[in-house]
């Protein structure tokens, strides 16, 4: 018999009837299509790409073992996203989380980091990748001086401009105080920018270019495998969809800008780890492949 091809387009619905119908093939297109918006903010959550396809892993193994809880009245898309909340809020703090970090003290750290240049990389395109390398990095840390639940709200709200009524269903508060929550991350987030980060304030010091080497001598950029940059498909601004206030003439702000021009990744490995989800005990248990 021959196996039935399933178009990876197709609707949520229809993939989710027929994974639970036993189709294996129609819950690797469900696991497709979400894996790599997961992993992108995992990845802006925690700063690390290893701990992000972790977190990704993880989501998408509790996405799939409880698909037949699903009600089809609601949104699947917000479904899952309620599962990215209640796990990455929940989850074992990495390595980044450490000791918690503040604005104050990832100031300090850029103060104290010598300006050097980056004489010893002959190539201007290697040069270009590492400084922005370095940017992705620091704008990364930034977002780690949120707590965690600023932090979310940030990336949905401000990063993937989810809607209020998303959000607010998302995080499982009231559209006022998902927007009052928004509202207050933004602020610190921006504040420090302003004071701090010469991408926005010309009059501040501080430059990706004169970090770049610091940043490479602490480990936090690694000039052979560029982890922020590998695999791109496209950027964050190229992915998302626009609020429709946008284009009554809403301008967008140029701290807002500056973090949807981060690229937009596949999920590493993509092809392995489904295939490593799928072939675990949880999903055995839960679906009758044929």
């Amino acid at each position: 018999m021959k196996k039935e091809q399933i178009n990876v387009s197709a609707t949520d619905a229809i993939l989710i009837g027929q994974s639970l119908a036993g189709n294996k093939k129609a819950l690797e297109s469900l696991v497709k299509k979400h894996q790599d918006w997961i992993y992108n903010i995992a990845l802006t959550f925690v700063g690390d790409s290893n701990e992000a396809a972790d977190l990704t892993q993880e989501v998408l193994i509790k996405v799939v073992t409880k698909l037949d809880s699903f009600k089809q009245k609601s949104n699947f898309k917000t479904w899952v996203y309620r599962i990215v909340k209640n796990h990455f809020l929940n989850t074992k703090r990495g390595k980044n989380e450490t000791i918690p970090l503040t604005f104050e003290a990832f100031g300090e750290g850029l103060d104290q980091l010598p300006d050097e240049s980056l004489s010893n990389y002959s190539h201007e395109t290697e040069k270009k990748a590492l400084v922005e390398e370095a940017k992705i990095s620091c704008m990364k840390g930034m977002l780690l001086c949120l707590d965690r639940e600023q932090r979310l709200i940030f990336i949905m709200g401000e990063l993937f401009e989810f809607t209020d009524t998303i959000g607010a269903e998302i995080m499982e508060i009231s559209k006022e105080n998902f927007r009052i929550k928004l509202h207050r991350a933004k602020k610190q987030l921006y504040s420090f920018m302003n004071n701090k980060c010469g991408l926005i304030n010309k009059s501040n010091p501080c430059r990706c270019v004169r970090k770049t080497a610091g940043f490479i001598k602490m480990g936090y950029v690694d000039p052979i495998n560029l982890h922020f940059q590998k695999n791109t498909i496209t950027h964050i601004n190229g992915v998302i969809d626009k609020k429709l206030e946008q284009y009554k003439g809403e301008v967008i702000s140029e701290y807002q800008k500056l973090f949807q021009e981060h690229p937009f990744l596949q999920s590493p490995d993509k092809l392995a780890s489904i295939k490593k989800l799928l072939s675990s005990k949880a999903i055995k248990e839960t679906f009758d492949f044929q």
